[in-house]
């Protein structure tokens, strides 16, 4: 709920600035709407496998791990003149029990230069605000001797102390820097 609020909002804060923007006379366009990223990946390689209780019983991790939204990302380009424009964009974030990825805010810019009439050069540099995935623990009951502690819950049944799991827990940032430039000639 509180992701899906988060998101509306940052919707609504880019729609205002795209109106704002499009009555002083610049241009915006859709550059694209992505679903999933390289952290929606690694959080659904985190939910494979699982672990066997003592008295057999099998634990998946992708109860933990797997989510009903898949993260969704947008990118507008805001054209202030021919060779120049804003690239701007937001992700909705995406939750699960034990994993969690952060919405974000993507903002960059392109620069584009024609050397000659047939030719194009360009230069974009973005970057991503927030979007971390974090994994969370779980609390694991060791029995009468062990007790209930906190841990790694895709390790709670290795041969490591619960302690010693919880440095092995994920947390990841996406790529925050992109940059890219491109040459294009037309024959």
């Amino acid at each position: 709920m509180c992701i899906r609020l988060a998101a509306g909002y940052v919707l609504f804060v880019m729609a205002f600035f795209v109106s704002a923007m499009t009555a002083n006379g610049q241009e915006t366009s859709l550059v694209g709407i992505y679903q999933g990223s390289e952290l929606t990946a690694a959080a659904n390689h985190l939910g494979q496998g699982g672990y066997e209780l003592s008295d057999g019983t099998k634990v998946s991790f992708e109860k933990w791990y797997h989510s009903n939204w898949i993260d969704m990302r947008f990118e507008m380009l805001t054209q202030l003149s021919d060779d120049f424009g804003l690239l701007w964009g937001a992700s909705t974030g995406q939750r699960a029990e034990k994993i969690r990825i952060d919405p974000g805010v993507k903002l960059g810019f392109i620069l584009q230069k024609r050397p000659t009439p047939s030719t194009t050069l360009s230069l974009t540099v973005s970057s991503i605000l927030g979007g971390n995935l974090t994994e969370r623990p779980c609390t694991a009951d060791y029995g009468a001797v062990g007790g209930f502690h906190a841990v790694n819950c895709r390790l709670a049944a290795s041969q490591l102390r619960p302690s010693d799991t919880l440095k092995y827990m994920t947390n990841l940032e996406p790529s925050r820097w992109k940059l890219d430039l491109r040459f294009r000639g037309e024959f």
